[in-house]
């Protein structure tokens, strides 16, 4: 079903922008990211909740069965998880079905070693204690994915991006005088926008070419690809303009 959200909200953010949507629809991954980070902490409860239960009333467990089915579902999750590469971190949607895979091949990898200990050893509390610890990692790691879901949701500038160093590049580019209402935030997928309002030198005209082309190729480099631009005059007060 997570795996399902997160494809079903790829494929609808590579529709092109229409009507009113003038983004596009790249904010589904983020809302399928929030809604699999809930999935995520349902099953780490389940897990907790059945884990404590086995502890009252332990069960047996038939490990060579297990021990095979666990090992098949960890091989088979770790493959699915490296098919998503090295490049999810960036984003969010893709993260939260590799989140996924590696909880299932964390649950399988414990489920394989309780039940090998249980079935040589015969300890019966193994199981328990297994479930408890998986069920407690993979609650924790869908609390940081919803964090993160809901701050993007916020606009929240993404954490790769650092917004000290791009006010830092703004303020050395030839011809600035000053920097404000800088806004920088994650379109959906990895695309981040930026919108900013620069104060030009006096030299320089209002839509001066090599000036807006050097913004855009320095925010280019930083991994942000929508740039929006507004040049002011030297000592402009925008806020007092709009009033």
């Amino acid at each position: 079903m997570g795996l399902l959200l997160g494809w079903s909200a790829e494929s609808l953010s590579q529709k092109p922008a229409k009507g009113r949507f003038s983004y596009g629809f790249g904010r589904s991954t983020q809302l399928a990211a929030v809604a699999n980070a809930v999935l995520i902490l349902m099953a780490s409860a389940v897990v907790c909740v059945e884990s404590v239960q086995r502890f009252r009333q332990p069960e047996l467990v038939v490990a060579w069965p297990v021990a095979i089915a666990a090992g098949a579902g960890l091989f088979v999750n770790l493959v699915s998880a490296r098919l998503f590469g090295s490049d999810h971190h960036g984003d969010l949607n893709r993260r939260a079905a590799a989140l996924h895979l590696l909880g299932d091949a964390a649950v399988s990898a414990a489920v394989l070693l309780s039940a090998l200990v249980a079935g040589i050893a015969g300890w019966k509390w193994i199981d328990p204690i297994t479930g408890l610890g998986v069920g407690l990692s993979v609650g924790w790691l869908g609390i940081m994915l919803l964090r993160d879901g809901l701050a993007e949701l916020m606009d929240e500038v993404p954490h790769r991006i650092d917004p000290a160093a791009v006010l830092a590049d703004l303020q050395a580019m030839p011809g600035v005088q000053g920097v404000h209402h800088l806004h920088i935030w994650s379109i959906g997928g990895t695309r981040v926008a930026l919108t900013v309002h620069l104060q030009r030198d006096a030299g320089l005209s209002d839509q001066d070419p090599k000036l807006l082309c050097g913004v855009r190729q320095a925010m280019h480099h930083k991994g942000i690809e929508h740039c929006t631009v507004q040049l002011e005059e030297p000592g402009e007060d925008c806020e007092e303009a709009l009033s």
